[in-house]
């Protein structure tokens, strides 16, 4: 199972006032476990960056100004989430972006590229009703370590959300011991043998005190058992 944890930033929103995705940032999993082949790319949105998200994220319409255009790394994006799951917190708002900038070049819908959009915001809500869901509510209650998001950005917000998506949806992190990266590559496993000629472990006899002791405490329970009268049993 191949899944692609995904997470963007904007000029602004909404994006019917025509804004524009800056940032695209997204980890892979591969049978819940974390490759670490990301997907990391600025965008020049070819419009102004609002105030408002400046303050969130802090990309600047200067650093942005020599950033390739959706257009020119489309296909390269496409490629990385092709037939996979993607795993989004608040769906809506990033498939909304995405499509509008898929529309824009004359091609198909999100949706038409990758095999299922999941919403871990809506997973959020069905399990815990009433409380807050955000990404940051969910690291405190998850106990994921956010202490390096001072501002909202797209590859370090989609790490953190693998590690909130897995917490979430059942608390089972890797599926067994094997090293992630060679296993999504079809390598051996990390586990290695045990030799033969590894130092014995050290084993440490009961003193002759305590073995008395034991089986004097066996007897007792022994005894005491065969006097109690079972309620149901016998005539």
């Amino acid at each position: 199972m191949r899944q692609i944890v995904l997470d963007t930033e904007t000029t602004g929103m909404p994006v019917g006032e025509g804004h524009r995705l800056i940032e695209i940032g997204a980890v892979e999993l591969v049978e819940r476990r974390l490759t670490h082949r990301n997907y990391h790319q600025y965008l020049n949105p070819e419009r102004v960056v609002d105030a408002g998200a400046f303050a969130v994220h802090g990309l600047s319409n200067d650093f942005l100004q020599n950033k390739p255009r959706f257009a020119e790394v489309v296909d390269e994006f496409l490629d990385y989430i092709r037939g996979a799951e993607l795993v989004i917190h608040n769906a809506a708002f990033d498939v909304g972006f995405i499509d509008a900038e898929l529309k824009r070049i004359g091609y198909p819908p999100l949706a038409e590229h990758v095999d299922l959009v999941t919403d871990s915001l809506a997973i959020a809500r069905h399990k815990h009703p009433g409380q807050r869901n955000s990404l940051d509510a969910l690291c405190r209650r998850y106990q994921v370590d956010n202490s390096d998001r001072t501002l909202h950005g797209a590859l370090l917000d989609s790490e953190i959300l693998a590690d909130v998506y897995l917490a979430l949806t059942g608390g089972q992190w890797d599926l067994s011991f094997d090293n992630p990266a060679e296993t999504a590559t079809g390598g051996q496993a990390a586990l290695g043998t045990i030799r033969n000629d590894r130092p014995r472990l050290r084993v440490i006899a009961p003193e002759a005190e305590a073995v008395t002791a034991h089986a004097e405490w066996v007897e007792r329970l022994r005894t005491a058992d065969a006097a109690f009268e079972w309620p149901g049993v016998g005539s």
